[in-house]
């Protein structure tokens, strides 16, 4: 078959190919991979027309979508003898070079480069034209050819195929396409349009690269061993990479694990990682190369280095340190919390005078739907970082905080890593949701591991399982939640600053829903605020009488339920404007489940108001005492240890005082006291309720009522000293939900009332006492007359039938006398 390319054989059009980092020669017959969209639309066009197409090589092998100015203007022109699509969306073609040619003009097309072009004549010469020179040249080329053979591995048919060809230009192009010649050079050698010329220059090209080989094989042979350690096994190995390469793309071949090899190699210097992660990344890419890629080891170390090279070692988010901006998200998002704002504000001011200051360890704690949450994504935002949540509900394995080892199949990072990874960066607002429900059974304890995560002098270096290797945390501004602090270990809690979030008053609740539930809740039902509207006494009735809690939760699903209820009715018709008034909440929600009637109204003996704290805020718990026949002390309404304590020691006071209040001690020894407080099916625990247990013991002693509009915490002791107790901010809020505006607190407790707002002390009256006796003379109807105590031997109480003083003695112990 005649292959060789003459001006009536090419056509007048023909496609374009541009190739990177190599040349065409004529004659040759290789595979090509084509990849880039335009290439492979020259490839398909060239399959529907006569199968011609120009190769042409780039002057820059870098670049991705070449112009017509980025060729060289003489290629070859080649004919595809077959295509296939690989799997991945590449083709590979078959070519076979027949001959030059040179671009005239460029043809633009939408999908490829079209040209018109014109064939190089200059290796037409048949065995006639034989001269002296060109014959000296074509022997010199093949002795140098047979010489060079053992030194470059080139393949034994080199030899063979030289020795038959005798035309001098196909000499050339033989031999210049076997030397892997520089790009530059290879182009030089295809424009050269005379033959003797160019076996010329391939046989200057031959003498150099046949001396360099010699001088390479005679250092490889002769050098001593000591010089031979001297390059390191790094050098030596990408030395061979790429003798490996440069074989398998001149045999056409494409290795997938080579390719995955540097794939990751490349990922790997790009992360720029640590110097120890990145010793122990490589070490296990190392092992990955002589694993079997199909074993199960080999996915464990895959999956590793996946990680590895994912995970944002040195990306971080710039803050945004703008303080009126951050101020003004802050409030968008969220209403009243100012505490939580100030501090945000404080670490953006300090991190804005001192680019390198530790991130504060933060945890909210309150009641269920107060915002603790969102507020984080809050923070987040007004900081111009990202936001990731982790949450600890339930968690009981250690290895979801640190990971797991690599041993274990399936293993992964702890939840830590896994956050940073989903964030992307370095310095995220990682919330740490619900700390206090946080287990340990036999698997381990997270909260002991969460300690070297919170600890900002140690979780610069925390180590996850999984990696093996230190990640700096110092950058991570962590804040965590909990509702309760009391099942947060103390170690771990110590670590943290405590910010606690208390319910919202009833004016909050209306402004957070006017201004944010309402809008939000209309928007997500497919209403605008011009087709509903609330009226100011419904959203105060939704928030007093439809709910009964610290946040705003199930306020939000009351409005969402009246929202539905509108979009129902408009979808079938009604297109009026809704009005929510409080006539319609009747309708729409049915009566409320809630009303301010818990205090009773009337006063009672043995009747008292306490004040109690929760998760879910503070609650008025009325306490319920009675006198039966008996002994002792009667406790009920599933209370804890420490409430029954307070129980027992309020009980001692009373009998201490029997005697001052004119009450006959014998015969209150002869009645059970029995005090029930309400709900029974709620456990309840504190010592908060020892005041209220105290004065209910009294009233009943004395038969004196206690006021009905008076609430009261406070812990008792037994010399009747009223001590300090928690959440009095909470309790008030309850005692004004149940419409009591009267407030017995501790002394103790005075600079605690800088809590609450100052709209609502004004509608609260407190009473600071010391003793058991400022609280009944502030709380019974009618005063008591105290009598000066007796001083009372404990012979003369023996003697009497009194036993041991009530002070001394234990509630139930019996009377020597009926």
């Amino acid at each position: 078959m005649d292959c060789r390319l003459t001006a009536d054989r090419l056509p007048e059009e023909l496609p374009v190919l541009a190739l990177r980092e190599f040349v065409v020669f004529p004659y040759m017959v290789l595979p090509l991979f084509v990849a880039r969209e335009r290439s492979i639309a020259a490839i398909e066009e060239a399959m529907d027309g006569d199968r011609l197409v120009l190769l042409v090589a780039q002057r820059n092998p870098e670049t991705v979508d070449p112009d017509p100015d980025d060729l060289y203007q003489v290629g070859t022109v080649a004919m595809v003898m077959r295509s296939m699509r690989m799997p991945d969306g590449r083709l590979k073609v078959l070519v076979q070079g027949l001959g030059k040619a040179r671009i005239d003009s460029v043809i633009e097309q939408r999908e490829s480069t079209w040209v018109r072009a014109s064939a190089l004549e200059g290796d037409a010469e048949g065995a006639d034209d034989w001269t002296v020179e060109g014959e000296a040249l074509t022997r010199a080329v093949r002795t140098r050819v047979e010489e060079l053979l053992p030194l470059k591995n080139l393949p034994p048919e080199v030899l063979s195929i030289t020795t038959n060809v005798q035309n001098p230009g196909r000499l050339a192009d033989l031999v210049a396409s076997n030397l892997q010649l520089r790009l530059e050079e290879a182009q030089e050698v295809l424009e050269i349009a005379d033959p003797l010329e160019r076996l010329r220059k391939v046989d200057a090209l031959l003498k150099r690269e046949l001396e360099v080989s010699s001088l390479q094989a005679g250092y490889q042979t002769e050098a001593p061993a000591e010089s031979q350690d001297e390059f390191s096994r790094d050098h030596r190995e990408a030395f061979l990479r790429d003798q490996l390469r440069a074989i398998q793309n001149e045999l056409g071949e494409v290795d997938p694990r080579s390719e995955e090899f540097d794939e990751y190699r490349l990922k790997v210097e790009e992360a720029n990682l640590p110097e120890e992660t990145r010793e122990e990344a490589v070490r296990q890419l190392r092992r990955l190369e002589r694993m079997h890629p199909d074993g199960p080891e080999a996915q464990v170390v895959r999956n590793y280095l996946d990680w590895v090279v994912e995970l944002p070692w040195d990306r971080c988010s710039p803050d945004q340190l703008d303080l009126d901006r951050a101020r003004a998200v802050l409030d968008m998002d969220h209403a009243h919390l100012s505490i939580v704002k100030d501090r945000i504000l404080e670490f953006l001011g300090v991190r804005k005078l001192r680019e390198d200051s530790r991130g504060p360890v933060l945890c909210f704690a309150g009641p269920p739907g107060v915002g603790k949450t969102s507020l984080g994504r809050s923070i987040a935002r007004a900081m111009g970082r990202e936001f990731v949540r982790v949450s600890l509900g339930g968690v009981r394995d250690e290895a979801e905080i640190r990971g797991h080892r690599r041993t274990y199949v399936g293993a992964l990072p702890g939840r830590i890593i896994q956050g940073l990874k989903t964030a992307g960066t370095s310095n995220p607002v990682m919330m740490l949701d619900e700390l206090d429900k946080l287990g340990a059974d036999f698997r381990g304890d997270p909260s002991a591991a969460l300690l070297e995560v919170l600890d900002p002098e140690q979780n610069k270096d925390f180590s996850d399982h999984f990696l093996n290797t230190p990640f700096d945390l110092s950058k991570v501004l962590f804040i965590a939640t909990a509702n309760m602090l009391e099942p947060i270990p103390a170690p771990l809690r110590d670590r943290m600053e405590v910010i606690r979030l208390s319910g919202y008053t009833p004016e909050e609740k209306s402004e957070i829903t006017t201004h944010f539930l309402i809008p939000r809740q209309i928007a997500e039902h497919g209403m605008s605020e011009d087709q509903v509207s609330f009226t100011k006494n419904a959203i105060a009735s939704l928030s007093a009488e439809y709910t009964c809690e610290a946040g705003v939760r199930n306020l939000e699903r009351q409005v969402a339920a009246i929202c539905r209820k509108v979009a129902r009715k408009r979808a079938e018709g009604d297109e009026s404007k809704a009005t929510i008034d409080t006539k319609s909440l009747d309708k729409l929600l049915g009566p409320p489940p809630y009303r301010s009637d818990h205090a009773s109204e009337e006063a009672e003996v043995g009747l008292v108001n306490g004040l109690a704290w929760t998760e879910a805020g503070g609650e008025v718990l009325s306490l319920e005492a009675n006198l039966s026949r008996g002994r002792g002390l009667l406790l009920t309404g599933q209370l804890g240890d420490v409430m029954k304590e307070s129980g027992q020691t309020a009980l001692s006071y009373v009998r201490s005082i029997l005697a001052e209040i004119g009450v006959d001690e014998r015969e209150f020894g002869k009645q059970q006291v029995h005090v029930h407080v309400p709900a029974g099916a709620t456990p309840k625990d504190g010592p908060s309720a020892g005041v209220a247990i105290a004065t209910a013991i009294a009233s009943l002693a004395t038969g004196v009522e206690v006021r009905a509009d008076v609430a009261m915490t406070g812990e008792v002791t037994l010399r009747g000293r009223v001590l300090p107790v928690g959440g009095v901010r909470e309790k008030a809020m309850a005692a004004l939900r149940n419409g009591i505006k009267t407030i017995v607190i501790p002394e103790s407790n005075v600079a605690d009332l800088r809590e609450i707002p100052k709209e609502l002390k004004k509608r609260l009256e407190f009473i600071p006492v010391k003793h058991m006796r400022d609280v009944l003379d502030q709380v019974l109807v009618e005063p008591l007359d105290w009598q000066p105590r007796k001083r009372v031997s404990l012979s003369t109480r023996a003697s009497q039938g009194g036993g041991m003083p009530a002070h001394a003695s234990g509630p139930d112990a019996p009377s020597r006398r009926d």
